[in-house]
């Protein structure tokens, strides 16, 4: 039997899309059976939609329609297969085709013998996952398993399909967030190629900007330009997803602002070859100062005051120009409230919500591994917010590099607080678990951002807003 695999594009509840992928394939590759992932709606990012009888019966009208097609071939979408122009669904996961013993399911299990075993998940994308997954398979059968490429909300769906021989030899490996159709040779063996984790994380971002954008209609990015690395990194990304052309970064300086907050973002804006703006909040913040505050104080409420003009000025431009407004903020800001609602907060998607600040100088490095794309003046300075005057990160944070481990140990593995204690000290240890659980009522509010581990803010870690144990 003669075997394609067809790892390709879904769009959520787009029927007339996600039918042409299909068909498109199917027309176009020459085989007995062809195997697709998974495109019912619950497996395709819809969430409540699948409560909508309407979007229930499209669903069904969009297999019914490429059944009507009556292809010469078996058809496996997901579980559902279509032969001879019929729906088939079984309900014990076997299938005949070609004379052949097909067995489909979402879970993999050790003890089923058949010809073909068919793992059909969509899995989103997870770093450092994808090894140890292909690993995990350790099968007596020819095996396939199939995943889509697409984006459900905050979940990255990166392709990545492989196949294996009954000796448990790896014959196929897809590439990450790319379309491929492949004839199966179950005796062809190859070598797995593991990409640097970067690369791959640099992949799912900017495919993961550019399928936002496509499915909610915005061509043109707007991002605060601060002179830090994370908004230099998110304007990397932007401008590479995008086109430098449709890229615009706005500096706003305050009274607090260093001379390279402007002169290195310029900088990166030149390498890039994006446009800028600039526009100084110091005559907006007094103004609120005289008229509004009548007082001049150097707290919190003021610092917070700069970050939300900032977010004015942007959000204006976002609305006239139809731009799609990139938050900057990172996970190891996110985890200690370091951000403020409706101020640096604001936008409507954020590429590195998911990423600890250590993994953001990662992926830098990785931008800037033939050329300095990201100036070395920005990698170089000390993180800071510049909202009074010599403020530095550290000044309230530990070392980034121990703060994130004790992030990746708590938030992202669940490690129990007594080991990650023996490491850092417990008092470090629950001070910093504190201002996780004290910042998660700003967490609720912040906007969609791309999920990259099992256990994100945006999905899969959810915290109690209200409590007293921590």
């Amino acid at each position: 039997m003669k075997v394609a695999l067809a790892q390709t594009r879904f769009k959520t509840a787009d029927f007339d899309f996600n039918y042409k992928q299909i068909t498109e394939q199917i027309e176009n590759t020459d085989c007995d059976l062809i195997v697709f992932p998974q495109y019912d709606m619950e497996d395709t990012g819809v969430k409540d939609l699948v409560f909508d009888d309407r979007a229930q019966n499209a669903e069904m009208a969009f297999y019914e329609k490429i059944a009507q097609q009556n292809y010469d071939k078996a058809v496996l979408i997901g579980d559902v297969l279509i032969q001879n122009g019929e729906l088939c669904v079984s309900e014990d996961g076997f299938y005949i085709i070609q004379g052949k013993n097909v067995y489909v399911d979402e879970i993999f299990r050790d003890d089923v013998i058949c010809d073909l075993y068919v793992l059909a998940k969509n899995k989103y994308f997870v770093m450092n996952e994808y090894r140890n997954f292909i690993d995990s398979i350790s099968t007596r059968n020819d095996f396939i398993y199939v995943n889509a490429v697409g984006m459900a909300d905050e979940n990255v769906f990166a392709g990545g399909s492989f196949a294996k021989n009954r000796e448990n030899e790896l014959v196929l490996n897809m590439p990450v967030c790319e379309t491929a159709c492949q004839i199966i040779d179950f005796s062809d063996v190859i070598q797995y190629e593991e990409s640097q984790i970067e690369e791959v994380v640099y992949k799912v971002l900017t495919y993961a900007l550019r399928e936002y954008c496509e499915n909610t209609g915005f061509k043109k990015i707007i991002l605060g330009l601060s002179g830090g690395i994370d908004s230099a990194l998110t304007a990397v990304l932007a401008a590479d997803a995008m086109g430098a052309e449709n890229v615009l970064g706005v500096m706003m300086p305050s009274m607090y602002s260093s001379e390279g907050s402007v002169t290195d973002s310029v900088a990166l804006a030149q390498n890039l070859g994006i446009k800028t703006e600039k526009h100084s909040i110091t005559p907006l913040f007094d103004n609120f100062m005289e008229k509004i505050a009548h007082e001049h104080k150097q707290d919190l409420a003021e610092e917070n005051l700069q970050a939300r003009l900032r977010a004015i000025i942007l959000m204006f431009f976002s609305n006239r120009d139809n731009r799609l407004l990139l938050s900057t903020s990172n996970k190891s800001e996110a985890a200690m409230g370091f951000g403020t609602l409706y101020g640096d907060l604001a936008g409507g998607l954020n590429l590195i919500c998911d990423l600890t600040k250590t993994n953001v100088y990662k992926l830098s490095a990785y931008i800037n591994r033939e050329t300095e794309r990201i100036p070395q003046a920005i990698i170089d300075k000390a993180p800071s917010a510049e909202l009074h005057p010599g403020q530095k990160d550290q000044d309230r944070l530990p070392e980034y590099a121990v703060l994130d481990d004790i992030i990746e140990m708590y938030v992202e593995q669940n490690r129990p607080v007594e080991e990650i204690g023996a490491k850092y000290g417990t008092e470090l240890v629950l001070d910093t678990i504190k201002k996780i659980y004290r910042a998660q009522f700003k967490r609720k509010q912040c906007c969609l951002g791309v999920r990259l581990t099992e256990r994100s803010f945006t999905n899969g870690v959810d915290l109690p807003v209200m409590q007293r144990f921590y």
